[in-house]
């Protein structure tokens, strides 16, 4: 059987004082909103504090100075990742854009593509979305039905994606699609940048159990886009994908979606605790713990150049674990109402409804456990 070792967290520079100086930016400029937005807030979407985290140089800053961004450290960009959503601060309309699709576009990317996105993606004002998932096919990516045939005009695009997070507010879609006739599964699959105001575009939403708007349906009806829209090689979609995926699955993010009910659950705690809370405190920040460790190995090995598919699975199955079972834990010690209005309460009632769907952000629970068995030698 496979296994990994923990790789060293160590990024450059003077980390405290990043941490201090960001900290100090989110007591002047991060919105006072109720406190359920500062829970699950990598999907809270806010324009305005997306172009001031822009114009701070907390956006795009692994990208290049000449792209609009800081050029730095992996590691200091997880770093200020950490503190945003230990925070609570809404994130969530350059979050795509920040996390994957400029480092993507910065890495397989024309020349002509870096120079027309990258700025935007760094000054927090150019949002994207993922165009992955298809309708059939369950978490299955390499179900990919959406064709795009070559032209002389450029590529014709049909199909439909769907579960697609933030496409009503992103500006592009990063879409993996099908662009060799008669290939199957991974074979044959390539990326495309495609413009959401683009002709023959239609975005309907999908309504969540709690009332939100997240997800989209998005139809593509014969949209032509240019030739310079192909991301990286033709036919080396899967390739791409796979390791843009590597970025999705192991930030802090992964364990963070619920942190803002551990922090409830302190501040109700008060000075002397029933010992059944403050159990479930220690637990919890033990755990949380770990998965930090983990998560900052994964971020090194990433920096480092290397593919760590499997531990960032590994970050992803545990992390989502623990941020759904968090609600559920705190539910059965806590002598809270369901229509009480106080912080813990508010929170509780919010990660209850939303955490059931924490495990399918990024692959469902299935398919990230089928990875993890692959690739420790398991099956």
């Amino acid at each position: 059987m496979q296994g990994f070792a923990l790789y060293p967290f160590d990024p450059p520079g003077d980390i405290a004082a990043l941490r201090t100086d960001l900290r100090d930016w989110l007591a002047a400029n991060q919105p006072q909103s109720d406190v359920v937005a500062r829970a699950n807030c990598w999907a809270s979407f806010d324009a305005s504090f997306s172009r001031a985290l822009g114009a701070a140089g907390y956006v795009g800053m692994t990208l290049p100075t000449q792209y609009g961004g800081s050029d730095r450290h992996p590691l200091e960009r997880y770093v200020v990742i950490e503190e945003l959503l230990a925070a609570g601060a809404p994130v969530g309309a350059h979050w795509i854009a920040d996390r994957q699709t400029g480092p993507l576009i910065l890495r397989y990317g024309s020349e002509e593509q870096r120079q027309r996105y990258l700025p935007g993606i760094a000054a927090g004002e150019l949002y994207a979305c993922i165009g992955l998932s298809e309708p059939g096919a369950g978490s299955d990516l390499a179900a990919v039905r959406t064709t795009a045939r070559e032209t002389a005009e450029g590529w014709r695009i049909n199909g439909q994606k769907i579960w697609t997070t933030g496409a009503h507010f992103s500006h592009i879609m990063l879409a993996l699609v099908r662009t060799e006739e008669g290939s199957e599964r991974n074979a044959g699959l390539s990326q495309l940048l495609i413009d959401l105001d683009t002709p023959g575009i239609t975005i309907r939403p999908i309504i969540d159990m709690a009332g939100h708007h997240d997800f989209n349906e998005v139809f593509f009806d014969d949209v032509l886009v240019p030739h310079g829209a192909l991301v990286g090689e033709r036919g080396q979609g899967w390739k791409q994908v796979t390791a843009e995926l590597g970025l999705e699955r192991s930030g802090p993010e992964r364990y963070l979606s619920s942190h803002a009910l551990l922090v409830a659950l302190i501040d109700a705690a008060g000075p002397e605790p029933d010992p059944a809370i403050t159990t479930l405190i220690g637990e919890l920040t033990a755990e949380i713990w770990t998965l930090r460790q983990l998560s900052m190995s994964t971020a090194a090995k990433l920096a480092a150049g290397e593919d760590p598919m499997v531990e960032a699975s590994v970050v992803k199955e545990l992390g989502n674990a623990f941020e759904q079972d968090m609600p559920r834990r705190v539910q059965a010690i806590v002598t809270s109402g369901w229509d009480d209005e106080n912080d813990l309460a508010k929170l509780l009632r919010a990660l209850l409804i939303a955490s059931p769907s924490f495990s399918l952000r990024g692959g469902t629970r299935e398919v990230i456990r089928g990875i993890i068995a692959r690739g420790l030698g398991l099956r």
